[in-house]
């Protein structure tokens, strides 16, 4: 079992439940709402298909989930630092507040030793935290065909100015930008290492890549320039397929991606992916060693730049690549992610006995 936790239906029926024996172990987000919860939250319980479900707070707050202020579900994880326990009982008064550091500030705290706590204790600090949490519900509202207006104020922030700003950082474009009829559509949605953004035409998925993801703005303009589309908000027949299958991927039930794909860049950057997808679940390479595996050994550091440039996170394995001592190098979604793939593809690999479990 991936994250030592059961199947989604079982955390569900835990949930309803309220089930201690996964207190702190597992929260559910839940989709319409914007909160995560403990399962023994007293909450009215949420429909099974509004429900995923995480192992840590840090991933709930990489999915731009709130904490519910019913069930309190950060309580354990900050009781042992002040600054942080009194900074999330701020969020949840104001959950869609514009923070910022004089904010913090003005609060009588440090924004520096605030930033240190939260990355220390969530893997994310609290600016990135509110506003991920924020935009999500703006990035919801114009997916279910929703005025920029509408977005705006369900984002929380009290000018349009600000909003197009904010959502300009994370699409690298603004809302008025985006087209209903667009070739290329943008879906954002939930897996247990954070929120994901996919790109995707009818027929097939162009990029893949995680929200915070500081590259995405700059790739999504290369991306509409190489394919001479207006991008819009919707899914896709290609979304939907590469959502259910990384859910299968995070539960240990699927080895290979199936979802069709269209790869962007030069001949030799799209065989750098293609060699990348051809190591096998569960195992790791050096740059040099894929060089050599390519017959081009002394291409190292384009091979490395190739492996920078994917756009299709997870499904093009750029995070198998590792250093030639075996420890971890870069990585666009952040070291802890790439180290947590790495975990969870050896744990499928034992599991489908592809690998020695004595090794």
């Amino acid at each position: 079992m991936l994250f030592e936790l059961p199947d989604n239906k079982v955390l569900y029926q835990a949930l309803i439940d309220r089930n201690p024996d996964f207190d702190g172990r597992a929260y559910v987000g839940v989709r319409s709402t914007g909160v995560f919860c403990r399962l023994t939250c007293p909450a009215r319980k949420p429909k099974f298909e509004n429900c995923c479900f995480f192992e840590t707070i840090s991933e709930c707050f990489e999915a731009g989930f709130r904490p519910c202020k019913r069930c309190h579900p950060v309580g354990t994880s900050a009781e042992n630092d002040e600054v942080v326990t009194r900074l999330l009982c701020e969020f949840e008064a104001k959950p869609h507040h514009k923070w910022s550091e004089s904010d913090i500030a003005k609060l009588g705290l440090d924004p520096s030793t605030v930033r240190r706590s939260f990355k220390r204790q969530f893997g994310i600090t609290f600016l990135e935290m509110a506003r991920l949490s924020r935009l999500r519900d703006g990035f919801e509202t114009l997916s279910d065909g929703g005025k920029v207006v509408d977005a705006q104020l369900a984002s929380g922030f009290s000018s349009p100015d600000a909003f197009r700003q904010a959502f300009a950082r994370l699409l690298g474009c603004k809302p008025a930008e985006l087209k209903g009829d667009g070739l290329l559509k943008a879906d954002w949605f939930d897996t247990p290492l954070g929120a994901m953004i996919a790109v995707s035409d009818d027929r097939a998925l162009h990029l893949l890549e995680f929200a915070d993801r500081k590259a995405l703005p700059a790739e999504l303009a290369r991306l509409r320039k190489q394919v001479k589309g207006d991008l819009g908000l919707g899914r896709t027949s290609p979304t939907d397929q590469i959502s259910s299958e990384l859910r299968e991927f995070f539960e240990g039930k699927r080895l290979d991606f199936d979802v069709p794909l269209v790869m962007h860049g030069t001949e030799f950057t799209k065989d750098v992916w293609r060699e990348l997808r051809q190591i096998p679940i569960g195992a790791t390479k050096s740059y040099s060693q894929l060089a050599k595996q390519m017959g081009k050994p002394s291409s190292t550091r384009a091979v490395a730049r190739a492996n920078g440039a994917n756009q299709i996170a997870i499904v093009i394995p750029c995070h198998r690549v590792v250093g030639m001592d075996g420890g971890l190098t870069g990585y666009g979604g952040g070291l802890w992610r790439k180290q947590k793939l790495i975990d969870v593809e050896l744990k499928i690999a034992r599991s489908k006995g592809l690998i020695d479990v004595s090794g």
